[in-house]
């Protein structure tokens, strides 16, 4: 199946609404068309600047505008954070994320030490991805320069919805900080959440977009909501695996060569609704106790899991001049 760029929210419809079984065997059969299934890779996402955010987002206890029990913590030094990359490479992790509390990034001395943190993990033959918030081509092209792998933006939910969700920026916004990060050739990470009150239109819509953009996202997160006390959010419903299923497997007939993660709301999941997710094409996994400020599950519960459905972690580089061997899992 060729990459398509342009592809209709019609086709993309029909696909999410297919019969579930049919749905889950088209997606496997194009996953192994195009991936080795039994890879999925492994990624530690460290928040290396935690809360006082000035974003709105109503899912998101960073926020300065939501009262929820998280205290605001200052950078993370060097030292730290090649504590924690250093643990999560031992613990299997072939990529390692640094997150940032920031509305967007700003040319001072925290960007600079930042710089010096992608400079550090990069030493330890891992992937290293951040999310930072806004940034400009020239941001971009600094981080590449230091050794950026690749840099996450979700779009979150559709342009229609967006609104709903955050008001202190704009989808465009989002869109214009993808493309920086694309024009200065680093790998793109882009997905969404589900679980935002969203309709089933939304989330054909965002796929839509992340589908059509110039080249699909190296990386596509797909988050299941973890509600939490304090937000405007705290009272969503639990997503049931049956959406999630049908999300992974739509992005992965979509976008056949994509790393499709199974990310937030996995701390939920009994292993049966996991491997349910990988079934379905899911290629890509967040390790460690933390996804930023959330639960996620522990690193033994992913090595029970990974020896159960016979996975093992994928190369760092894959598919890259610069491949090397992924660590014991």
């Amino acid at each position: 199946m060729s990459l398509r760029n342009d592809w209709t929210k019609e086709e993309i419809e029909a696909i999410y609404n297919k019969p579930l079984l049919e749905l889950i065997y088209e997606a496997a059969t194009i996953h192994r068309k195009n991936n080795d299934p039994s890879e999925v890779q492994v990624s530690t996402l460290l928040s290396i600047k935690t809360g006082g955010c000035p974003e709105n987002c109503s899912y998101c206890p960073q926020s300065i505008h939501h009262n929820t029990d998280l205290e605001p913590e200052r950078l993370l030094s060097l030292d730290e954070v090649m504590t924690k990359a250093s643990i999560a490479r031992q613990n299997g992790s072939t990529r390692f994320c640094m997150g940032a509390a920031w509305r967007n990034v700003k040319n001072n001395k925290q960007f600079d030490r930042v710089i010096d943190m992608v400079k550090g993990v990069n030493t330890l033959g891992m992937e290293v991805c951040c999310t930072l918030g806004m940034l400009t081509k020239e941001q971009a092209e600094r981080l590449k320069e230091a050794g950026l792998h690749a840099y996450n933006h979700n779009l979150d939910t559709s342009e229609g919805h967006y609104a709903e969700i955050i008001t202190t920026r704009t989808y465009q916004d989002r869109l214009d900080t993808l493309e920086h990060v694309r024009e200065t050739g680093l790998n793109v990470c882009s997905g969404g959440i589900i679980g935002l009150g969203e309709t089933t239109e939304d989330r054909i819509t965002m796929l839509f977009t992340l589908a059509n953009l110039p080249k699909h996202p190296e990386s596509v997160p797909v988050n299941a909501l973890v509600a939490v006390k304090g937000t405007p959010l705290e009272n969503q419903e639990r997503v049931s695996v049956w959406d999630m299923v049908r999300m992974i497997a739509t992005a992965r007939i979509i976008m056949p060569k994509s790393q499709v993660r199974l990310s937030a709301g996995r701390q939920e999941m009994p292993i049966t609704e996991q491997a349910l997710c990988f079934m379905a094409g899911a290629s890509s996994i967040f390790a460690g106790e933390k996804l930023l400020t959330t639960p996620n599950p522990e690193v033994n519960q992913d090595k029970l899991m990974f020896e159960l459905l016979g996975l093992k972690p994928m190369a760092a580089f894959k598919g890259q001049e610069q491949e090397l061997a992924a660590t014991e899992f």
